[in-house]
């Protein structure tokens, strides 16, 4: 194993340094000119309900405060309660709506200090993660984006299931890193952050695991598509698998066409300096380790397509250079791509919460018939 990579320096100042409110109002308005304000479908809504609510609070607080002038009695320790909870809603509404302003204004401060740039949303986000094509009301804010040495994007990411008092939004951070070429869609489920059961919101067939060598298998679980097996062993050489190991067994993998996710179930994009060293520690560890992907090809594709792959090849190389394995005398190596059969895992059914439901119906019925 190696030893743990140390977190890049960066500037994270402008997360806690004081802020001008005169700036934060118009870095506001800066982002409503550039149409980027992180005002969603939701925030109106709630916007909305918290404005009925405040008129309804002020005919309700007029209302009592004519009731104590004319009837002073038992009904003012009702009026004073009334004014009390309507007094701690409108500041609490006050103060959520500030701290967000200043939490998008430093976050730009943060990106820019560092070379980099914010965005403050983005609707249905066109990313080929797991996440990203579930549910409803996919959005993604507070996105940071570099791009040196490579592209790599930090944003948080929510969607919703199901619908009425049964809707649920599931909230998650992540990192998106576009990588040189495509790659087979590989899986690195963490153990370290799992509770009962995997905390991912797919599940993939068994018959698509792979265990590898040493003690990776401890932090991780990997799935690749069947007949990929010794791909994935290409990839993920003793070297490559300590970096994941020391810099990020806290955070879900995935590897899906020319991209590296990694997943977490808290922001990702915050104001918590110790994320973003964890963070740009666990990018800068792995993305060092990538010039061997790049030189990844699949031969699978001369099946595929043989008069394409001849068209668009190049010589041959030894084993240890652009291929996993030495091709055939006389085959050319493949283009950059990923045959259909490795371009997306085999999912599977969710047996777990499944179970888990039968088995408390199960046990209520019998314990309500003894």
């Amino acid at each position: 194993m190696t030893t743990p990579q140390p977190a890049p320096s960066f500037d994270a100042r402008p997360l806690t340094d004081p802020v001008d409110p005169r700036a934060v109002s118009a870095f506001q308005t800066e982002l409503r000119a550039r149409g980027t304000s992180a005002v969603s479908a939701t925030s109106i809504i709630a916007i909305v309900v918290f404005g009925l609510v405040f008129v309804v609070a002020l005919t309700l607080v007029g209302a009592t405060m004519v009731s104590m002038l004319t009837d002073p009695g038992a009904s003012s320790f009702a009026g004073l309660g009334i004014l009390a909870a309507a007094a701690v809603g409108i500041t609490i509404a006050v103060v959520s709506w500030r701290r967000s302003r200043v939490a998008r204004y430093r976050l730009d401060a943060f990106a820019r200090a560092n070379g980099m740039s914010y965005e403050a949303r983005v609707v249905n986000p066109a990313l080929p993660g797991m996440l990203f094509s579930l549910g409803r009301s996919r959005e993604a804010n507070d996105l940071v984006r570099g791009t040196k040495p490579r592209f790599v994007e930090f944003g948080n990411y929510q969607y919703t299931t199901g619908s009425g008092k049964n809707s649920t939004t599931h909230r998650w951070g992540y990192v998106a890193v576009k990588l040189d070429v495509p790659l087979p869609n590989i899986v690195l489920d963490a153990k370290g952050n799992n509770g009962f059961g995997s905390n991912l919101p797919a599940s993939f067939q068994r018959e698509q695991r792979l265990s590898l060598e040493g003690d990776f298998d401890q932090y991780f679980t990997l799935y690749c598509p069947e007949g990929y097996e010794r791909d994935a062993l290409y990839l993920f050489t003793p070297d490559i698998m300590a970096r994941f190991i020391d810099n990020a067994a806290e955070l879900d993998v995935e590897i899906v066409d020319d991209w590296l996710f990694l997943y977490t179930q808290r922001r990702a994009s915050t104001l918590d300096p110790a994320t973003w060293a964890w963070l740009f520690g666990a990018v800068g560890a792995v993305i060092t380790k990538l010039d061997q992907w790049e030189r990844w090809r699949d031969e699978r594709l001369q099946l595929e397509n043989p008069t394409a792959a001849a068209a668009s090849s190049v010589a041959p190389q030894p084993a240890s250079g652009r291929l996993p394995f030495a091709p055939p005398a006389g085959l050319l190596s493949p283009p950059p791509g990923v045959a259909n059969e490795g371009r997306r895992l085999k999912k599977s059914f969710p047996w777990l919460p499944f179970v888990v439901v039968i088995g408390f119906a199960a046990f209520w019925f019998l314990s309500r018939s003894f």
